[in-house]
């Protein structure tokens, strides 16, 4: 595949959404649809005018941490464009991601247990956070190329969406991951097996 080829992300499979998974706050299988497409367009948009220029495009440039992030932050701002009972936490690194529309003042929470924390990753498991808390988890997994490919050879391929997975996660559902004592590594939490199976039994999306 050549890149003007991988600028286009992979469409949506429409038939793999789930309508039974359980969703809090009024968020519906619906919204979170709408605003996987809008991530899509964006980023095909991007990349497309990228490869017209001979630049790499976004997701081969960015450090994979920025991208992941880039990816979470899109989906809590556009989430609330589509579900009216939700709102992105205006609070500066508020947690969760996504509030209850009118909980708080502004629709800014330093830290609440109401809401919805939102991830991008490339992972298909072990997800990691900073700290180990309650929290209604959503995870968006992609596979997309990173700034390393290049050094391993990995040849051109368009973003995709993976799945999309959350639940109500319990303190206990976290691990926190040690660091050796030279390491600079930021110390993360990382969700257990049983986090991982709440999660993975209210799947939202699946690719195949």
């Amino acid at each position: 595949m050549d890149e003007r080829t991988a600028s286009t992300p992979v469409a949506l499979n429409p038939q793999g959404f789930n309508e039974k998974v359980v969703l809090p706050h009024g968020l519906t299988t619906t919204h979170v649809q709408k605003a996987m497409a809008d991530f899509l367009d964006f980023l095909g948009f991007l990349d497309q005018q990228l490869n017209s220029r001979r630049l790499q495009r976004l997701e081969s440039f960015l450090m994979p941490a920025n991208f992941s992030s880039m990816v979470g932050e899109f989906m809590s701002a556009t989430i609330p464009k589509y579900c009216k009972t939700l709102a992105k936490n205006t609070y500066h690194n508020g947690h969760p991601d996504l509030v209850p529309k009118g909980k708080f003042p502004k629709d800014a929470c330093q830290y609440g247990t109401e809401g919805i924390e939102i991830k991008g990753s490339r992972h298909t498991s072990g997800w990691q956070g900073h700290n180990a808390e309650d929290a209604w988890l959503m995870v968006f997994v992609f596979d997309a190329n990173s700034a390393r490919d290049a050094s391993l050879e990995i040849g051109p391929k368009p973003f995709r969406f993976l799945k999309v997975v959350g639940a109500q996660l319990a303190k206990s559902d976290w691990a926190f991951s040690g660091r050796s004592a030279t390491s600079r590594r930021t110390i993360t939490a990382s969700v257990t097996r049983t986090g991982y199976e709440k999660m993975e039994a209210n799947w939202l999306y699946r690719s195949e």
